[in-house]
C-alpha cells in the first residue's frame, strides 16, 4: 500500500479582484467582484514508502499548495488523499505526529530565543521522553555540526545554520513522512551540498519518505530519482530523472576540439553554434541529426577529440515548463510504462 495516495485532488480559491480608483473602491464595499483560481486540477500521485520524490514545477503551478493539503494545513475542494492511512486535513493527532513540513520560506523557531528552547517545547507538544529527546537531540546535532549553536539566539544564526535547525525542529518526533519546501533556498553552495548530503544519510538510514519541492536542479539531481513535474495545477511527466531527458530534450551539445591552429568555416551549418573557444567549439545539434552531422564533420575536418553530452537538466526543465504554458488546457495523461507525461503540445 502507498504511503501517499492522491486521486482527483483539486483546490480553488476565489480571489478578490479591486479595481483602481477612490469610486471603484468605495463600490467595492458594497459590491465585490471575485476571479476564481484553479490551484490544484485533479492531481493523482502515488509514493511508496521511503521515496525520495522530487515535486517541480514553475512559480504558481500548485506545489506549495498541494504539499499544504498533504500536511492538513487547508482543505481541498475536491477529490482525496491519505498519508499513512489518515485523511491529512481531518487533522488527527496520530498523523501529526508522524509527519512534519518544513518551508524554506517559513520559521518554526522562536526568533529571539536559542532553538533548544524551542526544542524543549517540540518535546512536550510531541510527548516525547527525555531520554528520547536527548538522544535524537545530540544525534541530529552531531550529524548537523550544531551542538554549539543550540544556545545562541535564532536571530544571531545564519541562514544555512538556521535550517539545519528547523531541520532538527522537523525531525526530533521521528516523523514517517517530511514534506520539504525549498529547504535550500537562499543558501550558498556550501550550505546547499551540506544539507544535501545530511537528508540523504538521514533517509538511508531511516527510510522515511520526503517529498521535496525545489527551484534548484542540484538538490533534485544530488536527492531524487523521481520526479514529478507539476504546471498549472496538474502533474505533466512522473518519472525518473534521466526520463526528463530522454523524453523532452530535442538535442545534444557537441563539443569539438581541433588542432592547434585550425580556426574551420561554415560549421554553423551543421547545428547551433553556443560557445568558440578555439581550438574548442561547442554546437546544439538536433538529436536525430547527432550520426549524421558528426559524422559529416569527421568527414569534413581535423578533429582530435568529440564529447556529445546532453543539456543542462535547468535548459530541459526551462523548455519543459515553457512548453507547458504553451498547450492549451485540458491536456490528457497519457501513460507509458511507470512515467506518466502530458500528450498535448509537450515535445518528446
Amino acid at each position: 500500500m502507498p504511503i501517499i495516495e492522491v486521486a482527483d485532488l483539486t483546490k480553488s480559491y476565489h480571489v478578490y479582484q479591486k479595481r483602481e480608483g477612490l469610486w471603484d473602491s468605495i463600490r467595492g464595499l458594497f459590491r465585490r467582484e471575485y476571479r476564481e483560481v484553479q490551484a490544484v486540477q485533479g492531481i493523482n500521485l502515488k509514493v511508496e514508502e521511503g521515496e525520495f520524490v522530487a515535486f517541480l514545477g514553475p512559480n504558481g503551478a500548485g506545489k506549495t499548495t498541494t504539499l499544504k493539503l498533504l500536511s492538513g494545513v487547508i482543505n481541498p475542494t475536491g477529490g482525496s488523499a491519505t498519508v499513512m492511512g489518515f485523511v491529512p486535513w481531518e487533522r488527527h493527532n496520530d498523523y501529526r505526529r508522524r509527519f512534519a513540513l518544513v518551508m524554506g520560506q517559513k520559521n518554526q523557531l522562536w526568533w529571539d530565543l536559542p532553538a533548544q528552547e524551542s526544542y524543549r517545547l517540540h518535546q512536550q507538544i510531541y510527548a516525547i521522553p527525555p531520554e528520547v529527546f536527548q538522544r535524537r537531540l545530540n544525534e541530529l546535532s552531531d550529524l548537523l555540526d550544531v551542538t554549539r549553536l543550540l544556545g545562541q539566539p535564532v536571530r544571531e544564526l545564519s541562514l544555512g545554520e538556521r535550517m539545519k535547525m528547523e531541520l532538527m525542529a522537523a525531525l526530533l518526533h521521528a516523523p514517517q513522512v517530511l514534506f520539504l519546501d525549498e529547504p535550500t533556498i537562499g543558501l550558498d553552495v556550501i550550505a546547499q551540498h551540506n544539507i544535501q548530503q545530511f537528508l540523504l544519510h538521514y533517509q538511508e538510514t531511516r527510510r522515511i519518505t520526503f517529498q521535496l519541492t525545489s527551484h534548484y536542479m542540484k538538490d533534485v539531481a544530488a536527492l531524487c530519482k523521481r520526479v514529478v513535474i507539476v504546471a498549472e495545477g496538474q502533474i505533466q511527466y512522473d518519472g525518473s530523472l534521466a526520463g526528463i531527458i530522454d523524453r523532452f530534450s530535442g538535442s545534444k551539445v557537441v563539443t569539438l576540439q581541433f588542432p592547434e591552429g585550425v580556426q574551420p568555416e561554415g560549421l554553423g551549418a551543421i547545428g547551433d553554434v553556443l560557445e568558440i573557444n578555439w581550438p574548442k567549439m561547442r554546437i546544439r545539434i538536433a538529436r536525430s541529426d547527432v550520426p549524421a552531422r558528426l559524422a559529416e564533420v569527421l568527414r569534413s575536418y581535423p578533429i582530435e577529440d568529440v564529447t556529445v553530452e546532453d543539456p543542462p537538466l535547468e535548459q530541459v526543465i526551462a523548455e519543459l515548463f515553457q512548453a507547458v504554458e504553451r498547450e492549451p488546457a485540458g491536456a490528457t495523461t497519457s501513460h507509458t510504462g511507470s512515467e506518466t507525461l502530458a500528450t498535448s503540445g509537450v515535445r518528446r
